[in-house]
């Protein structure tokens, strides 16, 4: 309770992000935006208490003027006042992807994708080509951000 006391008095909210394998975030953030299953949300401090599913798309933070990007496949997000933990099946951060892999994972699945076959093998290869363009938008902002700190 104290923990949840400070963070709601510091105008922050504390944003975790784990997966399967690991915690991959635990920090105090200023603004919270995640890919809900019917449609992206926002969270500011002392937000109403919810829970819900996550689709396959970008999850983004914000500290003071910095905006930090990462990729969320699929999971969960509880949201209460002064916490937003979100469950993922898997997550990224934008600095953990390789770009050229991410671009090269896009031309791959975009040729299974047009060599079609089953209905099963079709939607495998579509949800693939999705997961690699996230990567490569996750990646690709990351690029961005740090040729405007140049």
């Amino acid at each position: 309770m104290a923990d949840s006391a400070a963070t709601e008095s510091s105008g922050k909210i504390l944003l975790e992000v784990v997966t399967p394998e690991h915690r991959l975030l635990s920090k105090e953030v200023d603004y919270v935006s995640a890919p809900g299953s019917e449609g992206d949300f926002g969270v500011l401090p002392g937000h109403c208490h919810f829970l819900t599913t996550l689709r396959i798309g970008e999850l983004q933070y914000r500290v003071g003027e910095q905006t930090e990007y990462m990729s969320v496949l699929w999971g969960f997000a509880e949201v209460t006042p002064t916490k937003v933990t979100i469950l993922a099946e898997i997550a990224e951060k934008a600095e953990d992807i390789n770009v050229d892999r991410a671009e090269d994972a896009v031309r791959k699945a975009e040729e299974r994708l047009e060599r079609g076959g089953l209905p099963s093998e079709v939607e495998e290869a579509r949800v693939s080509l999705e997961k690699a363009r996230l990567r490569q938008k996750i990646a690709g902002r990351r690029q961005q951000d740090g040729s405007r700190l140049l």
